[in-house]
């Protein structure tokens, strides 16, 4: 029997979710809560296991142990389906995730029992290279940091690597690792050039892999090329795929955004919805398309569409009711093209803009409150004092960079009479040029 001291030294030193230093806000739990749902648990899902390990892990940290257990359980069961063996390397940071809740549980003897099994499965499979952690491990650790920030994910791409040169046919590792690079530029897409023939990679190791290929030509139509053939050959293979937010349907509709495609991107989700009507994820995919459409520069929405937008929106709301501010603010902006018109719209965004929020939800409102005013209330003014208070938030992300460059292009035109005002603004605004 080992000591307290030894125990727990030896718990420290595990590879698992308790020990990566994964430590998000209750806010952020609650995001990642409902990312990993959307995934769906398909079977034969190469990340099944994975994904309720993360799982366990966000149901511990929320407090409810007995549904960490049981997804824990769950990991452990996925991964022996998908192995097709008992025990083996790819099982180290489940049993390490049941030692730890364990030990947290006051179950000592429970704890002590998956450290021995940590142990022999360590002993039995060592890692192919010396002083280096066994690729399954990193191979897992890189796809749980995926789903945390942009930072998290440049660390889990070297992770992804140093797996990769140990099992390099591993083919799910290396689509993984470039989908989370992707991921890191999605807002900057000239800066994918770097990857370009990883991507080309990838997409001839993996063909199957919808989502990627999805993500591919939305990068090579902002690129200039012609892939709208392309584009409506894998909508129909997406349509055949499980419902899963990687079944490639969300790229698939961006892109149809990118070529201005609207009526085709509502179609494709509407078609996804009709073949499975409970599934909140089309219906968020739906309302995306709706929304897209109807807020597109030269749209002229009916009230039906109107109306079929604001329901979906709603709907989306009440199915996600922890990460629903950006809905929230997508349903004033439908509001305010509607016949209820821009008092229902006034009145919600008033709504938001006094709840109290943290910095980045706070820079999302002022930043789109700032659009509003411009397009839809016609108050440049305003527009601009709300692109400041944006942009005054030192959070770095999307939202405040927007701002900055609408304020930028105010004052480089120089026909406003904030102008002076924007200029000094801008030059003392802290980490500016960094954006």
């Amino acid at each position: 029997m080992m000591s307290a001291a030894q125990s727990q030294s030896k718990l420290e030193a595990l590879e698992c979710h308790f020990t990566w230093d994964l430590d998000p806000d209750k806010k952020k739990m609650l995001h990642l809560k409902d990312k990993l749902e959307d995934i769906g648990t398909e079977e034969g899902n190469s990340w099944l296991g994975h994904i309720y390990n993360l799982q366990g892990f966000i149901q511990y940290k929320l407090g409810l142990t007995e549904e960490a257990q049981c997804l824990f359980s769950r990991a452990t069961e996925a991964f022996h389906q998908l192995r097709g063996t008992e025990e083996g390397p790819w099982l180290v940071v489940n049993y390490g995730n049941l030692a730890w809740l364990h030990h947290h549980l006051g179950e000592e003897d429970k704890s002590q029992d998956y450290l021995s099994k940590v142990e022999a499965l360590i002993k039995k499979d060592p890692s192919p290279l010396q002083d280096e952690l066994h690729p399954e491990i990193l191979a897992e650790k890189a796809w749980t940091l995926m789903k945390f920030d942009k930072e998290k994910r440049l660390l889990a791409a070297d992770y992804f690597q140093r797996a990769i040169r140990m099992k390099p046919d591993m083919v799910q590792w290396q689509t993984s690792r470039v989908v989370g690079l992707m991921s890191v530029h999605k807002h900057s897409d000239t800066s994918l050039d770097g990857i370009l023939e990883e991507i080309r990679m990838a997409r001839e190791e993996d063909p199957e892999n919808l989502y990627l290929a999805a993500r591919d030509l939305d990068y090579r139509a902002k690129r200039g090329e012609q892939i709208e053939d392309e584009a409506h050959e894998l909508a129909k293979k997406i349509l055949t795929n499980p419902v899963s937010s990687y079944s490639g349907l969300k790229p698939l509709v961006r892109l149809y955004r990118t070529l201005n495609l609207y009526d085709d991107a509502i179609d494709v989700s509407e078609e996804a919805l009709k073949k499975h009507p409970d599934e909140r994820y089309l219906k968020r995919c739906a309302a995306l398309c709706y929304k897209w459409k109807i807020l597109s520069r030269d749209s002229r929405p009916n009230q039906r569409m109107l109306d079929k937008a604001i329901s979906l929106t709603k709907e989306v709301i009440s199915l996600y009711p922890h990460t629903s501010l950006s809905k929230k603010i997508d349903l004033a902006l439908l509001y305010a093209k509607s016949v209820q018109g821009l008092r229902k719209a006034d009145q919600m965004f008033q709504e938001l803009l006094e709840r109290d929020l943290e910095p980045a939800d706070k820079q999302l409102i002022y930043n789109r409150y700032a659009r509003y005013l411009f397009y839809d209330r016609k108050d440049g003014q305003q527009s601009i004092r709300y692109n400041m208070k944006a942009a005054a938030i030192p959070h770095q992300g999307f939202y405040r960079q927007n701002s900055i460059k609408s304020l930028q292009r105010i004052a480089e035109r120089g026909r406003h009479r904030m102008c002076r005002e924007i200029q000094e603004f801008l030059a003392n605004l802290p980490d500016s040029e960094s954006e």
